[in-house]
């Protein structure tokens, strides 16, 4: 007899188990499988709808605007996502999280307020080189955040090339990623100039100062300071297709390099979106058009897309509002709404939701070192289970509890699922309406893969 039990189509990294069934005890999953199920003292019977593992978001900024979201909020809309563990960045205003030190108050702070699991990046400041990188793996940083392009010289430095050798060369001794911003520093200063000796400011500003080269030229200077260093390296949001085929072509040579699609690059376009919506679709680097979305969707059904994410951040509405587009902050939310748009594309593309269960859940844990207890639906693994029902709506961010802002660059989409339920080890913490989790309830998550392990 079985504690708990789930019903409904069963979404693996490899199949759809139709008429499938997992069972629950103690939190994790004991086993699964199709047909006759076994008996359980609670029954969660779906039906038609698909069981899913719950999403890993591998790229949260939860404090970006002190004052605004922080983690009380940024969970509750992961919950309502479908997401059960978000890994944050260590970019919090005013709190560079670049020390052991800094990195176990935040973890602490963060733990009094999450409702659903987390893991915390680490990174550095530039004055102190990678000396406090080996700290921090042993404080539980699931991996390593720099960029190849200065948004801030304090919250969000560039690190150049000699320094982030070095820093790869750390990380590689820890057997965690190192994952990148990639935008070449020259070439956009040199095209945001450009851009504003030509007077243009409103929406094609952005695309015209961040060109696809600048992603590319930083992507392969990442991608050859992984092969010089033997460190695992992540390029953390990839805008174009020339992208992924850089990261393949390393792949296939051996190197461990791995890439990433936010959501809304594969969703919105420029042409169309950007200039509806103007600075509320400023994003670095920043979405592209319709041609090169299709790209990234080639890419995606190829398998050289490693994972997909959100990149959430809920900036103010007066953040977002500038009619001069570079005036605006970068970034949108997205943490409610990752399932729902990744489903919906995959099923108008004719597409299995066998990738949603790789991108989300089974190849965020093996990025971050998490495969023993999060991920796909194995036995052994966390009760992490999501439940997506078929269902056509209009996204309205304003008619919601579970989101801070209530401005979204998806608002009014129409979309084909919705999470029907969100359960994080055994425990529902979410109902398809409200969170039920309070506060307090996630857990600090760490890779099980121990530093030093090179």
């Amino acid at each position: 007899m079985h504690d708990l039990l789930f019903k409904g189509r069963v979404v693996t990294p490899h199949a759809v188990l139709d008429d499938g069934w997992i069972a629950v005890d103690g939190g994790r999953i004991s086993r699964l499988g199709q047909n006759e199920a076994p008996p359980a003292r609670h029954v969660e019977d779906h039906g038609d709808a698909l069981i899913l593992p719950g999403a890993i978001d591998a790229q949260v900024h939860s404090r970006s605007q002190k004052g605004q979201e922080d983690f009380v909020w940024s969970t509750r809309a992961a919950a309502a996502g479908g997401v059960t563990t978000i890994a944050d960045m260590p970019y919090d205003d005013g709190f560079l999280v670049c020390t052991a030190d800094a990195l176990r108050q935040k973890a602490q702070e963060a733990g009094a307020q999450a409702r659903i699991d987390y893991a915390l990046w680490g990174t550095i400041a530039p004055d102190d080189g990678p000396a406090h990188i080996p700290a921090m793996a042993q404080a539980g940083a699931c991996g390593f955040k720099f960029s190849t392009f200065g948004t801030d010289p304090v919250r969000f430095p560039r690190i150049p090339p000699d320094l982030l050798a070095a820093c790869f060369e750390a990380v590689a001794r820890t057997g965690l990623i190192a994952g990148v911003h990639n935008e070449d520093d020259e070439l956009v200063r040199a095209r945001i100039a450009a851009v504003a000796r030509a007077g243009i400011t409103d929406w094609r500003a952005h695309g015209l100062s961040r060109p696809a080269l600048a992603e590319t030229l930083a992507m392969a200077q990442i991608y050859e300071t992984a092969a010089g260093t033997g460190c695992s390296a992540h390029v953390v949001h990839c805008s174009v297709a020339r992208g992924y085929a850089l990261c393949e072509a390393y792949r296939r040579q051996g190197f461990d390099t791995t890439v990433e699609a936010c959501i809304h690059y594969l969703v919105l376009d420029e042409e169309h979106d950007v200039a509806r919506l103007g600075g509320r679709a400023k994003i670095n680097p920043p979405v592209r058009p319709r041609a090169e979305v299709e790209g990234l969707w080639h890419h995606l059904a190829a398998g050289n897309v490693t994972i997909v994410s959100t990149d959430h951040v809920s900036w103010s509405l007066a953040r977002k509002s500038d009619p001069d587009m570079l005036r605006n902050a970068s970034g949108v939310p997205g943490l409610d709404m990752l399932y729902p748009l990744l489903l919906t594309e995959l099923s108008r593309r004719d597409l299995s939701p066998t990738h949603a269960s790789r991108l989300l859940a089974e190849n965020p844990a093996r990025l971050f070192r998490l495969a023993a207890g999060k991920g796909g639906l194995a036995p052994g693994r966390d009760a992490d289970i999501t439940v997506a029902r078929r269902e056509t709506w209009r996204y309205d961010p304003a008619a919601s509890d579970n989101v801070l802002t209530d401005w979204s660059p998806y608002a009014g989409r129409e979309l084909d699922w919705r999470i029907a339920g969100t359960w994080l080890r055994g425990r529902q913490v979410f109902d398809g309406r409200t969170v039920l989790a309070e506060p307090g309830t996630g857990r600090f998550i760490t890779p099980e893969q121990p530093s030093g392990v090179r």
